[in-house]
């Protein structure tokens, strides 16, 4: 709650426009003189290095960093491993979110599971986004509200962490992003791999993924039929893919479950080791929090966007947005050519 930094842009804009040149951010949060000895880049003396750390926390970075990167303080580690490395992401995500409403697509996130309470609404036409925007916790309705804050209350109680799932939505995205044609350009593993560089995330899951797996093949296709009013000319039934069929989006939502582990710092904490002394001691403890899983909803938003920016780009290129535009809708015109 402490950290409400805001992003100042310092280059690339000129009256509300961006000129093509690069743009950057500079964000400064509030508790950055609190730290500046513990993380001069001049050296300084042992009696000045407080903030030293040779703690191991299970699950965090800090064991395989630390032996890695030879490091003798943990804190080498466990500073650019810590989620506030992703403010500069959301800032670059929120840019790349404007850019791609130009073109009519819009991305949104909200949380479906905090520990063992799921969300009931699966029908993304069903949801209440004024409801999930004001919710601290991003739920869809009052009654996930309760049931989501319930679990998170009983883990601090218990003075431990709990996890979940978050999910990112993209709208309006037209066919044929991404390319069946090579493995590193298919998008459903371009958007994997950016949701999996967020920090605790272990699982990401497009569409009905899992789901689909504990079903038979004629129960979890897409059906087809035609459509004069759909841009594509055809429409399907259904979107049990999540919007991405062999690497490329073809024109349905997509749809990514972010699944996040329980955080590792915790206020009652687990065995671990020192690092150096290799003595049994209590985990160290930083500053964190009991569920971070509505926190990541922004950074999830913001790695679809920069994530889709990039293929956007690379598909509809051009030196300005008129350009791009232009290139879009000649490719979407392209499509009566079919169904006829």
């Amino acid at each position: 709650k402490i950290e409400k930094d805001s992003a100042n842009i310092k280059s690339g804009v000129r009256h509300g426009k961006t000129l093509g040149s690069p743009i950057s951010l500079w964000i400064e949060n509030k508790d950055w003189e609190n730290w500046t000895t513990a993380m001069a880049i001049e050296p300084v003396n042992e009696k000045d290095d407080i903030k030293r750390q040779t703690k191991i926390v299970p699950g965090h970075a800090d064991f395989p960093g630390t032996l890695k990167y030879n490091h003798k303080d943990v804190r080498n580690v466990l500073e650019r491993a810590s989620a506030r490395e992703t403010a500069a992401r959301v800032a670059v995500g929120s840019i790349c979110k404007k850019f791609l409403m130009e073109i009519g697509i819009d991305i949104k996130s909200r949380v479906i599971s905090i520990g063992w309470e799921k969300t009931s609404v699966t029908n993304v036409d069903q949801i209440n986004w004024e409801h999930v925007e004001n919710s601290i916790v991003r739920s869809t309705n009052t009654k996930e509200e309760q049931s989501f804050t319930n679990v998170i209350d009983q883990a601090k109680k218990e003075r431990t962490t709990i996890g979940g799932v978050f999910q990112v939505i993209g709208f309006g995205i037209p066919l044929g992003l991404g390319d069946y044609i090579q493995w590193d350009n298919k998008l459903d593993g371009k958007i994997a791999q950016s949701m999996m560089s967020i920090n605790a995330v272990k699982g990401v899951e497009i569409g009905n993924g899992f789901n689909n797996t504990e079903k038979y093949g004629n129960s979890v296709q897409d059906i087809i039929v035609p459509n004069s009013k759909d841009e594509r000319k055809f429409t399907q039934k259904t979107n049990h893919a999540g919007g991405l069929e062999g690497g490329m989006s073809n024109g349905n939502n997509i749809i990514v479950n972010v699944a996040v582990k329980p955080i590792a710092t915790m206020t009652k904490p687990l065995p671990s080791v020192d690092i150096i002394t290799g003595e049994i001691v209590e985990a160290a403890y930083n500053r964190s929090d009991i569920c971070q899983v509505a926190r990541a909803c922004p950074i999830g938003e913001a790695m679809l966007a920069i994530t889709l920016t990039e293929v956007v780009l690379e598909k509809f290129g051009g030196d300005s947005i008129q350009e791009i535009k232009r290139n879009y809708k000649a490719y979407i015109s392209s499509f009566k050519e079919y169904g006829k």
